[in-house]
């Protein structure tokens, strides 16, 4: 394959991420789509229709033989099929979360690494100007670090119902949590020590053993504290449900989203509108010395030129054989955290990691 040759994909899971990242390979002319894979026929925009169509992952993997396989199922088929793309020679980009345990999380980095292939996981803010921009300010004010992050969602109708099959397999703080736990790690660079969480099943609508509204507290080894809260449904409040908050003792750097944002709206997941710098030093008459700065983030990208970067992303990645070592070491601690964390919520106890 020469290094102008598109890469073909397969692209497995067309729910709202997975049809985002094919829309992605569509309009990208360094990929080529030679195939879909859901379980159910799906509602496809017009660019995707044209498209061949399985409901057998297996099967289309050994009969179209892509040099990659865009894995975008619910979670717990992730690790399986990711294996299986590697061990037919396939490079994987894999959809958050990993795995649904740190094990299976473990045997597919393994496996990356066996097969002499690229794995990029789906840590879509890695590749948002803003929060990259969130991680530099933040990093500049050092540690130790107070993190105050939360994600809800006042979900109805067919966004409620694509929460509650997301409920069938992982919970909204490891489903959403470990993209913000992952954020934490970037910034503090330390391990995490101590996971503790707790939970509350608010609907009647999902299993007795799940529950939709849970938050994590987390410590870490250089002294730095965070807390994560994720909710879905219903009865959900539009109340402060946006909160992404760094503190050190030398100020803090804030997220601050316009008011009008709603939590349904995927595009107010991702995007910041401003980011505002505080420092804390005081002069001699106790006022601050350096007024708030407010980093007006014009021109973001919006859901989709999102998914597209990270899609440019795999493919640099691929055609230069980017070392994606900590990538990986990353998507796992941020998994073992958030697992930690429901762990934590079943059983009451804390979690040392």
């Amino acid at each position: 394959m020469t290094s102008n040759t598109p890469l073909r994909v397969l692209v497995a899971g067309l729910g709202n991420m997975g049809r985002s990242h094919a829309l992605a390979y569509h309009n990208n002319p360094g990929f080529k789509i030679v195939g879909l894979v859901n379980r159910s026929t799906p509602d496809l925009p017009a660019e995707l229709a044209t498209y061949p169509l399985s409901d057998d992952f297996e099967a289309a993997l050994a009969e179209l033989k892509p040099d990659i396989c865009s894995i975008n199922t619910y979670s717990d088929s992730h690790a399986d099929y990711a294996i299986k793309a590697f061990e037919a020679g396939a490079h994987v980009f894999l959809e958050k979360p990993l795995a649904t345990t740190v094990a299976d999380a473990e045997r597919v980095v393994a496996a990356a690494k066996a097969a002499s292939r690229q794995l990029v996981i789906g840590y879509i803010l890695r590749h948002h100007p803003s929060w990259i921009r969130l991680i530099a300010e933040a990093r500049k004010l050092g540690p130790p670090f107070v993190f105050r992050m939360n994600l809800n969602q006042q979900s109805t109708g067919a966004h409620w119902g694509v929460h509650k099959a997301l409920m069938q397999t992982t919970s909204p703080i490891v489903d959403c949590g470990v993209h913000y736990l992952d954020v934490m790690c970037q910034i503090t660079d330390a391990r995490a020590v101590e996971v503790r969480g707790m939970g509350l099943r608010m609907s009647q609508e999902i299993a007795p053993d799940m529950y939709n509204y849970g938050h994590l507290q987390v410590l870490f080894e250089d002294g730095s504290v965070g807390w994560y809260e994720a909710g879905w449904g219903p009865m959900m409040s539009e109340t402060a449900f946006f909160v992404k908050d760094v503190m050190s003792p030398n100020g803090s750097v804030s997220i601050r989203v316009d008011e009008n944002a709603r939590s349904a709206d995927i595009d107010t997941h991702t995007k910041t509108s401003v980011i505002r710098v505080h420092r804390a030093e005081t002069g001699p008459d106790g006022g601050f010395l350096t007024p708030d700065e407010d980093l007006a983030m014009e021109g973001e990208p919006g859901h989709q030129q999102l998914c597209d970067l990270e899609q440019a992303y795999v493919l640099k990645a691929i055609r230069e054989g980017i070392d994606l070592t900590r990538h990986m070491d990353d998507a796992v601690q941020s998994l073992r955290i958030a697992l930690a964390a429901d762990e934590s919520v079943r059983t009451g106890l804390a979690v040392r990691l």
